[in-house]
């Protein structure tokens, strides 16, 4: 089986192939000068469709499809993913591509913040429109990337319960097929309120969340400040930041088959966006959380830059693949879960997601 990396930049979208997990052969770019924030390889139908969210500084966002592996890509109608007249908003990027729990489904997270769903395989979204009337919504804000929902997660049993995440609002759930959605958020602590309002029901600002296909009550979150994990779906959340240098950074990974096991990219905080010490660095835990070890062997010890919370990813092989992309062009591969790295792309725009896919 060939291994296929999506990698979705500021200026395009490069598709990445190997037989092995050690030589790659890079093709791109495709859909040249637009913002591809999200990407996904969909292996659920008989060939293997790939999507990306691509935004266009003349004709906004898009989501474009392939079933020949990039070679071709076709367009969904009218751009698909639209805000219904009279909400008196606009979609200008598409943050989140994901497949649903039921063929044919898929979820997207957008800026501004918002869900939408399509049953159609892609072909046509409809909003969430309780999400997008929840009142809590008018004192979400926006953090330094913009207001989006970065994170949906469908529960892989049950179509009618979805785990969300925006920055600037934190965790939220519907388990009623999106009539209505909860905050899920405490326990989370949002350093930058002051000291007697660290705690709030919502408000804080989540990175990123994963979770687990076997064990989907449990929930793993990096904020801006906190490392945690949540062993009933978002009721309580439990630091698990000890041990690492910072508690700041933006990607968490979860292991494929082992729900225990879990990758982030500490960096050194909201002032310095690049790793302590400037050393590439990826921090795994197999204990869901108790201890964490540093790997980095073959990452440059001279890293200044920033890995974005959807620009590191695992693959589905059975000795797991771990990837990653820079802001500063840079995409690196480990065929063994992040313990040894090599370089499989330089100098390419400012990476923001990377997927992986057996095909």
């Amino acid at each position: 089986m060939a291994t296929i990396l999506m990698i979705g930049t500021r200026k395009g979208l490069w598709i990445a192939r190997s037989d092995d997990r050690r030589e790659w052969k890079l093709d791109g770019p495709h859909h040249d000068m637009e913002e591809v924030y999200s990407v996904l390889v969909d292996t659920r139908g008989d060939v293997p469709r790939l999507f990306a969210g691509a935004s266009s500084s003349w004709l906004g966002p898009q989501v474009r499809w392939s079933d020949d592996l990039g070679h071709t890509w076709q367009e969904t109608p009218n751009g698909a993913i639209r805000f219904p007249e009279g909400a008196g908003a606009t979609v200008s990027r598409i943050w989140q591509l994901v497949p649903g729990t039921s063929p044919g489904v898929l979820h997207a997270g957008t800026e501004p913040g918002a869900v939408f769903t399509s049953t159609d395989g892609g072909a046509s979204f409809t909003l969430e429109q309780a999400l997008w009337d929840h009142p809590h919504r008018a004192e979400w804000d926006e953090g330094f990337g913009g207001q989006a929902f970065h994170t949906v997660l469908p529960h892989p049993t049950d179509p009618d319960s979805i785990v969300t995440a925006i920055s600037t609002g934190g965790v939220y759930r519907t388990t009623d097929g999106g009539a209505s959605w909860h905050p899920r958020n405490k326990g989370i602590r949002a350093d930058f309120l002051p000291e007697d309002l660290r705690y709030p029901e919502f408000g804080q600002c989540v990175h990123k969340v994963a979770r687990h296909p076997d064990r989907p009550e449990r929930l793993y979150a990096q904020n801006h400040g906190g490392v945690y994990r949540s062993d009933d779906e978002g009721g309580s959340w439990t630091d698990i930041g000890e041990g690492l240098p910072s508690d700041f950074g933006f990607p968490i990974v979860v292991h494929p088959r082992q729900p225990d096991t879990i990758w982030v990219f500490p960096l050194g905080g909201g002032a310095g966006r690049y790793p302590t010490d400037a050393r590439a660095q990826v921090w795994r835990s197999d204990d869901a959380g108790e201890s964490w070890t540093s790997y980095g062997e073959g990452l440059p010890d001279f890293f200044h830059v920033c890995v974005l919370r959807d620009a590191m990813c695992t693959d589905d092989h059975e000795s797991p693949g771990l990837y990653l992309g820079a802001r500063n062009g840079s995409v690196w591969a480990s065929a063994d879960a992040g313990e040894h790295w090599q370089q499989v792309a330089a100098n390419l725009p400012d990476v923001l997601t990377v997927r992986a896919a057996t095909v």
